[in-house]
């Protein structure tokens, strides 16, 4: 089989808006306190009190990241009265969270292609 060639390639390559998003993805995952927001969503739903309890902030800094989080649509809220319940926004997100996570705490050398 031939390696593709760089047209080839160039033409799969993420551009536009599609690039943004990813970029600001991968943006926000780069803060630990909305990877861990992230982690206790993943375990089910929750208000914002408790994910403020579970992730040690206040839960106006938690409302803060949860905006943020919901903007780029990686968790969505559900409003029952003047309560708000945060879940993960969909199989996506779980799936890319699992995957990095397995990814972190596989060893180094299997990382790496060594024994």
């Amino acid at each position: 089989m031939q390696p593709a060639t760089l047209d080839d390639v160039r033409e799969k390559l993420l551009t536009g808006g599609p690039l943004e998003s990813v970029a600001e993805i991968f943006g926000l995952l780069a803060d630990p306190t909305r990877v861990r927001i992230l982690d206790a969503l993943s375990h089910g739903e929750r208000c914002v009190g408790d994910l403020a309890t579970l992730v040690e902030i206040s839960e106006s800094a938690m409302s803060h990241q949860l905006r943020l989080l919901r903007t780029a649509r990686l968790v969505r809220v559900r409003r029952d009265g003047r309560q708000a319940f945060y879940a993960l926004d969909d199989h996506h997100v779980i799936g890319l969270l699992r995957d990095a996570r397995k990814h972190a705490e596989e060893p180094a050398h299997k990382r790496q292609g060594t024994r």
